[in-house]
């Protein structure tokens, strides 16, 4: 730190979105579908059947998205790419007009002094591969080693900063154990094949990105959280620890050593394929830095007879909650941080998502919107954190999640997260004063997070 309150310079300061979730127009131009356009597509899917066929209309509104961004403060992006759009069948032929696209939002973003930090996959890949076996396939690595080379050599020159996978617990969690996310299956066999060939495709984009020697930077995402038992009982504690292997370690341990948590095995019984343990070490692969997306802390108690054998418990009476129902936590960013940096050693971090879902209208009231309980989220959660970081955390960044209220998945539109404000069904933006007040931390460094929080209205 540079002074009181302060963040130091050079710290990057930004938003985050991802394509299905607001670029709209997911066919156009001679895009392919993706998994999420069919699942979305599928009744029974996602709330009130809502699809990112609109979105936020940002794949025609990009250029005035930028001007928002501009008058947030913002000093970074973070946006995916939609493979789709871009290799509409998986492999082989490249979509120009889907490369225009994101080549054209480079450009506005750097002409705007905006860093492009890019995504290659935020959950949404070619139907034509998913039909093919999708992420089950052996062959996916390759798939996504060709995706990612397209990206590289269209953007390379212009994008800095690079992220392989978003999450891949979660596409492996809901999209093929429990099946509420895309493609929507259920299967306690599949879920660990899924997470070893993202791993592999990971390291694989990695390697093939240090091989083109563009000087950027690299690393994966991972949403993280603490896990707490219900109680001070041998088998809740014993369960927590459990959930921590498989939610907070299964995807680093093999980037960092080249070996899964000695857990997992236990957890997923006779579904967990011996051959991922001898292919293991292809993985490890050093990262530039560790994305974290962190929301909430979970407590869980121990349950036989729940799938994984363990299952979370509500937040303790008189928490604080988000409209998903998730604890405000933000000691828990702290303790992610801290436990991270135990385990994997002084790794840079960037904050790669951070931020709450509260009510908000469905209509912007006027030219501002007050959301206090989105602004003290997000002043509590950069406190801890910049307290985190003088105990001697590597954080070189934060983006706040999300620049727009966006479609959550199968959560459909119920659920907010935006500093701005979309009017869906006029697609009119308005800043909250979670956005206004996130550009007065950005403006000062940090310093305003010390002020007085401003007076709703």
């Amino acid at each position: 730190m540079t002074g009181a309150g302060e963040f130091p310079k050079g710290f990057l300061w930004g938003a985050a979105t991802s394509a299905y979730q607001i670029e709209g127009s997911p066919l156009a131009d001679g895009a392919g579908i993706g998994v999420w356009h069919r699942f979305a597509h599928t009744p029974g899917n996602t709330l009130g059947g809502a699809t990112g066929d609109i979105a936020c209309d940002h794949y025609r509104r990009w250029a005035g998205d930028i001007a928002l961004m501009r008058e947030l403060g913002l000093q970074a992006y973070r946006f995916s790419l939609a493979w789709p759009r871009i290799v509409p069948e998986g492999r082989g032929g490249i979509n120009r007009a889907g490369i225009g696209f994101y080549d054209r939002l480079v450009d506005g973003l750097l002409g705007a002094g905006i860093e492009p930090v890019v995504t290659l996959y935020h959950w949404d890949m070619p139907a034509a591969l998913d039909d093919r076996g999708g992420w089950l396939n052996p062959d996916s690595p390759g798939w996504f080693a060709e995706y990612a080379a397209a990206a590289f050599a269209a953007l390379g020159d212009r994008v800095r900063w690079w992220a392989t996978l978003n999450e891949p617990w979660v596409v492996m969690d809901a999209g093929y154990l429990f099946g509420v996310n895309a493609p929507g299956h259920r299967n306690r066999y599949e879920a660990p094949l899924v997470s070893h060939h993202m791993l592999l495709a990971h390291a694989e984009a990695v390697r093939l990105y240090r091989s083109r020697g563009q000087g950027g930077r690299i690393g994966i995402v991972v949403n993280l959280e603490p896990k707490d038992p219900a109680t001070a009982g041998e088998e809740d504690r014993a369960a927590a620890a459990r959930d921590d292997a498989y939610n907070n370690r299964y995807h680093l341990d093999p980037v960092f050593f080249g070996r899964y948590p000695d857990e997992l095995p236990g957890i997923f019984g006779d579904a967990w394929p011996a051959r991922v343990e001898d292919e293991a070490a292809r993985i490890r692969e050093p990262v530039d830095f560790v994305g974290v997306n962190y929301y909430t802390r979970r407590i869980v108690r121990h349950d036989p007879d729940a799938m994984l054998g363990w299952r979370p418990v509500p937040p303790p009476a008189g928490s604080a909650t988000m409209a998903t129902g998730w604890e405000v936590h933000p000691a828990g960013l702290a303790r992610t941080l801290a436990e991270l940096r135990a385990r994997y050693g002084a790794v840079p971090i960037v904050i790669t998502e951070n931020g709450g879902a509260f009510p908000d209208p469905p209509s912007g009231p006027g030219d501002t919107l007050d959301d206090p309980l989105r602004v003290s989220c997000y002043r509590e959660h950069l406190i801890a954190l910049r307290g985190e970081m003088a105990r001697g955390a590597d954080v070189r960044g934060y983006f706040a999640w999300s620049l727009l209220d966006n479609f959550e998945w199968s959560s459909g539109y119920s659920l907010r997260f935006g500093l701005v404000h979309v009017d869906h069904e006029t697609q009119r933006r308005t800043i909250k004063a979670s956005g206004r007040y996130y550009r007065e931390i950005i403006r000062t460094r940090g310093a305003a997070l010390d002020w007085p929080v401003p007076a709703a209205g």
